[in-house]
């Protein structure tokens, strides 16, 4: 009876089961399973935060640069965002990439970094806001078929130790990666300026004592001047440097002279043979350093140390421009140069464009030496010619690392007011000469595109502006950073590079930037750039591209065998630094001499080569400008900072797929095909599908009786 009893609960549990088992098959069950494994999904996803960006360039993706730089957050680093909700398109969109992008950076950040969205339309959240400088912005909408406008909250506040930064106003998602992580950045430098460094700072004075026999002034007061300066310096950076005094071995200074590029000092032995010793400051991080202005100069009857009034200013810009931070950029006037106070005429655009990452500094060669701290000199459009003694400080500035940015025009455009015509004089500044050493050619020519910006006009139709090559994506190069994701972009009179010498030398990497179209020419003599009268050469043989944004990395040649002379005029006046030119008495009597000359690059720099200077003024870029060209300009500075990082972020969205442009026969068959060829194709498709279908009528009344001569209709 037990037995009998055990089998039946077998036989319920298996008919159980078998009944389980049938529900699972039988489509009656699909609906339940499948809200189960929705609910499932659901529960992993609130819990797991995954997005997939499928754009060409990543364009919703937390980039790289940006990833790392989160992760080097040392303190928690809150963001609070102010946004109005329900906002009209396309605002909308804008609050959704904030939070979007916010849980990226969250989510990279290890912990360190939170945020927190406040409601707009609590009152106390509006009064938080207005103190952290959040501003309501104005915006369009359209309601009840009328345009109005609204005011709304679209800003963020961050908090990072005891620094606060804003970003108010932002009513689009363009680059809006690039100035969550601009900001960022800067909170974090603001309190930890060194945050981009790995270890500790080692901050190096080489002076050979030997030197202090000379009665050289403020030498006897140097060493405790540079730890005065150092202690001050070091306490702004959290004590994370490091001071060294050494005495170098004689036969050490040309090393340290070629590695460094500080000043060798010679003097006569009491046996009339030759000492030398060293005199230099570097501050030095791994594999990079920077040399702190501070040598010895001859004055009149005398010798000095020249550096020591301003040591303080100069370490602490050295140590910033070794952690890639350096603000500043030596801008070179009083050669002709656009000038950076003349929005109309000069580059008072370009000025508001980096105004809020670089401070644009003028710099008068012939007065002053590049300061240290400084990472790029800027020449942008000079008329004149410059001296002797400001190209050598140029091209030594490039030796001990320093970075270019030249933009040079190769004829002087005056209008004669009386006439109303042009006359285009060559320009000669003497750059050309230190060029030439690194292997590029700037020719007196312009270069003229087929490919060129046109204006239609009602008297004379299409206008085609030769002089002003139009840049597509295609002629943009696109695996640089600097470049990359750009198109549409106007040259105007853009000059000709030859850089083939460059290219050649093992030292340095040439990459072009931008090149005009394969329909280009140049025009050197007899200059006329009205629209009207230029028209492209009938032999097209000659036809070819043209570098028109070239750049240059790397080891470079000095241009100079060593320190030229200065003039009679200088030598008198002194350099306006503190440091005067020998007198002749001294240079009679003196039994010192001070070489600083540096042969070859002590470490790679970048030269930017733009051979014209227009792309900066008025005609070409706006104010406030978020064009092509001005996001050029914006990266070329990146990158000369040592913030090619920050290329990309900026442009990641705007990678462009271009319609290009062609003329002849191919623009006149698609034209003609577009307006007849896709009727006439549909009309044949339709012919086929009716001789098809009546071919299989027939093919199944054979089939089936074939003696039937009835045709199917339907």
């Amino acid at each position: 009876m037990a037995d009998t009893e055990n089998t039946i609960e077998q036989n319920k549990g298996q008919t159980s089961g078998n009944a389980f088992l049938r529900w699972l098959k039988n489509p009656a069950g699909d609906t339940a399973l499948f809200i189960i494994a929705v609910v499932l999904l659901n529960l992993v996803a609130s819990r797991a935060f995954l997005r997939w960006d499928l754009t060409k360039t990543k364009s919703y993706s937390l980039s790289a640069a940006s990833k790392e730089l989160v992760r080097s957050v040392e303190e928690p680093l809150d963001i609070k965002v102010f946004f109005s909700r329900n906002l009209p398109a396309p605002y909308s969109t804008v609050y959704q990439y904030v939070t979007d992008i916010l849980s990226e950076y969250k989510g990279a950040s290890r912990g360190k970094l939170t945020y927190e969205l406040y409601d707009m339309e609590d009152s106390e959240n509006q009064s938080l806001a207005r103190k952290y400088g959040i501003s309501q912005v104005q915006i369009q909408e359209f309601a009840q078929n009328e345009f109005g406008f609204k005011s709304a909250y679209m800003g963020m506040a961050f908090s990072y130790a005891d620094q606060i930064e804003k970003l108010d106003g932002l009513t689009d998602t363009d680059g809006l990666e690039y100035k969550i992580s601009q900001t960022i950045g800067k909170i974090i430098s603001n309190t930890n300026a060194l945050s981009g460094i790995d270890g500790d700072v080692t901050v190096t004075l080489y002076r050979s004592k030997k030197l202090a026999d000379f009665g050289i002034s403020g030498f006897d007061e140097m060493d405790r001047m540079v730890q005065d300066a150092f202690g001050k310096v070091n306490a702004k950076f959290q004590n994370r440097m490091t001071l060294r005094m050494e005495d170098p071995d004689p036969a050490d200074a040309e090393a340290l002279s070629g590695r460094y590029g500080i000043q060798i000092v010679e003097w006569k032995d009491d046996r009339g043979g030759t000492e030398r010793g060293s005199l230099g400051l570097v501050v030095e991080a791994g594999d990079k350093f920077r040399t702190v202005p501070l040598q010895m100069v001859s004055m009149i009857f005398t010798y000095a140390v020249d550096g020591l009034d301003d040591l303080e200013e100069n370490l602490t810009d050295s140590v910033k421009a070794l952690a890639s931070k350096s603000a500043k950029i030596a801008y070179v006037t009083n050669h002709g140069e656009l000038s950076l106070a003349d929005a109309q005429n000069g580059a008072g655009n370009f000025a508001g464009l980096v105004k809020d990452s670089y401070t644009l500094e003028e710099l008068d060669l012939s007065k002053k030496d590049i300061p240290g701290g400084v990472q790029t000199l800027m020449i942008n459009g000079p008329k004149t010619a410059f001296s002797e003694t400001e190209l050598y400080k140029v091209d030594q500035f490039l030796m001990r690392g320093g970075n270019l940015m030249l933009l040079l025009d190769p004829f002087d455009a005056q209008s004669n007011p009386y006439t109303g015509e042009t006359n285009y004089e060559k320009i000669t500044t003497g750059l050309e000469k230190l060029l030439e050493r690194y292997g590029v050619k700037a020719e007196n020519a312009y270069v003229l595109d087929e490919e060129c910006y046109t204006q239609p006009t009602q008297q004379y139709g299409k206008l085609n502006f030769y002089y002003a090559p139009f840049l597509s994506d295609k002629r943009l190069n696109q695996k640089n950073p600097v470049s990359a994701n750009l198109g549409n972009v106007i040259f105007l009179m853009p000059g000709v590079l030859d850089t083939s010498e460059a290219e050649a030398k093992a030292d340095t990497k040439v990459t072009v930037l931008a090149s005009s179209s394969d329909k280009s020419w140049t025009m050197a003599d007899n200059v006329m750039l009205t629209p009207f009268t230029v028209t492209p050469p009938a032999d097209k043989s000659g036809m070819k591209s043209y570098g028109l944004a070239v750049l240059i990395e790397g080891k470079f040649e000095s241009a100079f065998a060593k320190k030229p002379e200065e003039p009679a005029a200088e030598a008198e006046a002194g350099t306006g630094n503190g440091e005067a030119a020998a007198s002749p008495a001294a240079a009679s009597s003196g039994s010192l001499s001070g070489e600083n000359h540096t042969p070859k690059s002590t470490q790679e720099g970048k030269i930017l080569l733009i051979p014209t200077s227009y792309i900066t003024s008025s005609q070409i870029l706006e104010a406030n400008s978020s064009s092509a060209i001005a996001k050029l300009l914006e990266n070329s500075v990146d990158y000369l900072n040592g913030n090619g990082d920050l290329c990309a972020m900026r442009t990641k969205g705007l990678s462009l797929s271009s319609l290009y442009v062609y003329n002849g026969p191919l623009v006149t068959f698609a034209k003609y095909f577009n307006i007849i060829g896709l009727a006439v194709i549909v009309a044949l498709i339709g012919i086929l599908a009716l001789l098809s279908r009546s071919a299989h009528r027939k093919e199944i009344r054979l089939r089936y009786d074939a003696d039937d001569e009835r045709e199917v209709s339907k």
